[in-house]
């Protein structure tokens, strides 16, 4: 009589390791990787002259900080954020020295003398959050924008999408973006 033995039924797995290559091929081709966004800014040209270290004139620089309590301080006074934009652009717009031709300001001698001159001073706490430091960055650069833009409208009668390279240096160079960020103290 023949005795049978049954053979342990087996899966052939030589083809595995083709398709789990091909799957590994196909899902980095078809996935798209997220851009990290961030924010949009050049960093100045490093300044080798001495009006780069000059001191600047107190009624020329407006002071904005964020406290660890959430706070925004324009000149030691806590203001909300959506009041930020308006009073950049007081400050910027003000004209106190009646030389800017362009400056709609209220001329207050209190305040910046010309556009050219006026800088914000932005500094922080480091437990202040990261959302609130962008907002009032944002701000600041909307402020900026607006008075570009009346400029723009003003002077060459465009938006400044519709100016030329040469019309938004011109823009530029009337509104300047001159904000100075503070380093962050960390207290121990």
């Amino acid at each position: 009589m023949k005795s049978f033995r049954r053979q342990s039924a087996s899966v052939n797995a030589g083809s595995m390791a083709d398709i789990a290559f091909l799957l590994l091929i196909f899902f980095l081709v078809t996935t798209t990787i997220s851009a990290d966004k961030g924010i949009l800014r050049q960093l100045p040209r490093v300044c080798d002259t001495p009006d780069c270290t000059a001191d600047i004139p107190e009624r020329n620089l407006l002071q904005v900080s964020m406290n660890e309590k959430q706070q925004i301080m324009v000149e030691d006074n806590i203001v909300e954020l959506t009041k930020i934009k308006a009073l950049v652009e007081t400050f910027i717009d003000n004209n106190g020295s009646d030389t800017c031709d362009y400056c709609e300001g209220e001329q207050n001698l209190e305040s910046s003398d010309h556009p050219k001159k006026a800088v914000i001073s932005l500094s922080h706490d480091a437990l202040t959050k990261y959302n609130l430091f962008i907002s009032v960055q944002d701000e600041i650069t909307k402020a900026y924008y607006d008075l570009r833009e009346r400029y723009a409208k003003k002077t060459f009668n465009k938006t400044p999408d519709q100016l030329s390279k040469h019309e938004l240096k011109i823009v530029k160079k009337a509104y300047p973006f001159i904000v100075s960020e503070i380093m962050v103290k960390r207290s121990l």
